[in-house]
């Protein structure tokens, strides 16, 4: 049984609103850049090479995200074509949503082009890969963890709470000519909204990197890295360096780096989890396999030597 479309509709333009809300909402408002950070040697400042290779990176990081983020379309075309998700959670495709309209509206309201336009995207693929899988499953699947409709009121309360949020962030435009106290208060108001929606785009990254942890444990355990895809691996290990450089030496936000910070980590781990295990999962069953003939074999044998 399917989602009722309207139901389905409904909630799919609460959400696209919410996105364009949240950019005119904060239309006008920007942030002067922060600078380089200090700590970094004048050396490394005044290096064409590593200026170049800043620039790259902020280049290279929006475009990184949206791969990533189309990286999921074979998944969701089977989907599609079989009409059926298997045992595949809905859980990593209503993360994807949320995370991304989280960093949206924080690239917006610090004025961040480089956050916001590939966030919006994955906002959009984000919710054609939610809507084929719930009308594919139905709303009352229980193994997604959860039900359909658990994770679209989960993605609606979240997008309307951070509106909220962003509203109050926003206050802070056209204020110049307020009183001194209020407009100090306002601005004390909007850099803590920021600051929440910020800290809220770190956790959710915290928990969308915590779920490789999983596979880590499965691989240890097998000695088999058959499940780490590594296309996938790669292309998130490079994007998080890109973002990590950004958000670093270009941005100096602690909400950027950071959660890519421990998105690298959990690549390097899996990469280096691959170089020792590889794909061993069908050499250890041809390995028992053959055990099991040797055995049989010696057992037959020593049946023929007895009679």
């Amino acid at each position: 049984m399917n989602m009722p479309l309207p139901s389905m509709l409904a909630t799919v333009i609460v959400i696209v609103l919410g996105c364009l809300a949240s950019r005119i909402t904060a239309q006008g408002l920007y942030f002067e850049p922060v600078p380089v950070q200090e700590m970094i040697g004048s050396i490394g400042k005044s290096s064409s090479a590593w200026s170049a290779f800043v620039d790259i990176c902020s280049i290279l990081a929006p475009v990184s995200t949206i791969l990533v983020n189309l990286s999921h379309i074979p998944t969701i075309v089977q989907i599609f074509r079989t009409k059926t998700v298997g045992s595949l959670p809905l859980l990593p495709y209503t993360s994807m949503v949320c995370c991304c309209f989280i960093f949206f509206v924080y690239g917006v309201l610090i004025d961040l082009q480089s956050v916001w336009i590939p966030n919006i995207a994955g906002v959009a693929l984000g919710l054609i890969y939610v809507t084929v899988f719930v009308r594919t499953c139905g709303p009352e699947t229980k193994n997604l963890p959860g039900t359909a409709n658990q994770h679209m009121f989960g993605m609606s309360a979240l997008i309307g709470i951070n509106m909220c949020i962003a509203a109050i962030a926003a206050s802070g435009v056209g204020i110049d000519n307020e009183p001194l106290e209020l407009h100090s208060t306002l601005l004390a108001q909007s850099g803590v909204a920021i600051d929440i929606i910020g800290k809220e785009g770190v956790i959710m990254c915290i928990i969308l990197f915590a779920s490789p942890l999983a596979v880590i444990q499965q691989v240890i355990k097998t000695k088999s890295a058959a499940s780490i895809p590594l296309p996938f691996t790669l292309a998130s290990l490079v994007s998080c360096v890109a973002w990590f450089v950004l958000g670093w030496w270009r941005a100096n936000d602690f909400n950027i780096y950071f959660p890519n910070v421990l998105g690298f980590s959990c690549s390097v781990a899996q990469l280096l989890l691959k170089a020792m295990y590889g794909n061993r999962m069908v050499d250890t069953a041809t390995k028992d396999l053959s055990s099991t003939v040797c055995s049989d074999d010696r057992r037959q044998n020593n049946m023929i030597s007895v009679t």
